[in-house]
């Protein structure tokens, strides 16, 4: 756990520096539900309310969780042989499998859909998910894995988890002490721009109100 508020503190004010440039107008809608931000205790130990974009909350949940995944990828290399063997194999697999369009993004657009939605009567001429596997190689046969080796691999991944449950508590309980920051970021960068959304959404009903009574009178 050496190091987790200092990593939680770098990546807080990484999404410090980043939130000034993010902008509802070019927001995407979300056609599916995030895996990775629905439920996270990550969100709640932030203090995200139910009001924050969910663009303004996956890129600091990415964040975090990549310090988790870094410190289990850590601990692994040191003390779970079995394990770190099938990841590399299956790291060797995936550089045989092609172009992978979600391979190597930046935290905050990793899970989100690679392509948007295409307007109506007006599809794409391609779009990066249908390039997914382009210039693939091909597969090397899988070696089978023994009873034995089987048990003990399912032993390691336990461990796995077991560290990514502890360092996921630490990280949060980091994380916890940065909520004035967070909360202070929002409501001077996020929450003016819903506020001038909304407004602009009820200017839109009073115009259409104006029109309707001057039709009429």
């Amino acid at each position: 756990m050496d190091g987790i508020d200092g990593r939680v503190r770098s990546a807080v004010d990484v999404w410090l520096r980043w939130l000034p440039r993010w902008q509802i107008s070019t927001a995407r809608p979300r056609t599916r539900i995030c895996r990775k931000c629905t439920g996270s205790p990550i969100a709640r130990a932030a203090g995200f309310g139910p009001d924050v974009p969910h663009a303004v909350q996956h890129a600091l949940i990415g964040r975090i969780s990549t310090i988790v995944e870094d410190a289990v990828d850590e601990y692994t290399a040191k003390n779970l042989p079995l394990l770190q063997r099938e990841l590399e194999r299956a790291a060797s697999r995936k550089q045989q499998a092609g172009y992978q369009p979600t391979e190597g993004l930046s935290p905050e657009f990793q899970g989100l859909d690679v392509d948007p939605e295409p307007s109506p009567g007006a599809p794409f001429l391609f779009t990066l998910g249908e390039l997914t596997g382009t210039g693939a190689g091909e597969q090397a046969p899988r070696e089978p894995l023994s009873d034995e080796a089987k048990a003990a691999l399912r032993h390691e991944i336990e461990l796995s988890d077991e560290c990514a449950r502890a360092t996921g508590t630490a990280v949060c309980l980091a994380l916890v002490e940065h909520r004035p920051r967070i909360a202070e970021a929002v409501e001077r960068l996020v929450e003016p721009q819903i506020e001038a959304l909304v407004s602009d959404m009820f200017r839109g009903f009073d115009g259409f109100g104006e029109d309707r009574r001057d039709g009429l009178f």
